[in-house]
């Protein structure tokens, strides 16, 4: 009787390691896929427009980033995600934005300033009749915090 006790026992506990195995790869592959697509979306100085940058570098530091970005009237900015950013509109117009809440439009104006939390992915086409120029600024460290996650 013991030694079936102990038997039962034994199963018990390799099967709860099995499990225990089977959930961690389970993670694993859930982790390794949120990482390649990270690094398969790019943010938004890599993203561009069928091929052509929309966003340029002009200022980098140790702890900062400053893009300037440019959209023409039919030029958009392809799929790409943010980090945490501030933003001010340079020259504002009208913006067809697509992201995980679906398509809206947006219009902004000249002057104002945003901010954002970071979003995981959008993408935006200029839909009205002037060019729209917005710098946006971003904190490095967030940056290569969010690309290793």
């Amino acid at each position: 009787m013991l030694n079936f006790y102990l038997g039962d026992a034994a199963d018990f506990f390799a099967m709860r390691s099995a499990y225990y195995m089977m959930v961690c790869a389970a993670f694993g592959l859930l982790v390794t896929n949120a990482i390649f697509a990270k690094q398969t979306l790019a943010d938004p100085l890599r993203a561009g427009w069928q091929g052509m940058p929309v966003c340029e570098l002009l200022f980098e530091n140790d702890s900062q980033r400053i893009l300037r970005c440019s959209f023409s009237p039919g030029v958009g900015h392809e799929r790409h995600f943010h980090i945490a950013h501030f933003g001010y509109a340079i020259s504002g117009g009208k913006m067809r934005l697509t992201d995980s809440q679906g398509v809206r439009e947006v219009e902004l104006k000249t002057g104002t300033s945003f901010s954002s939390d970071g979003t995981p992915w959008h993408e935006v086409l200029n839909i009205g009749k002037t060019t729209v120029i917005y710098l946006i600024i971003e904190d490095k460290e967030a940056l290569l915090t969010t690309i290793s996650k």
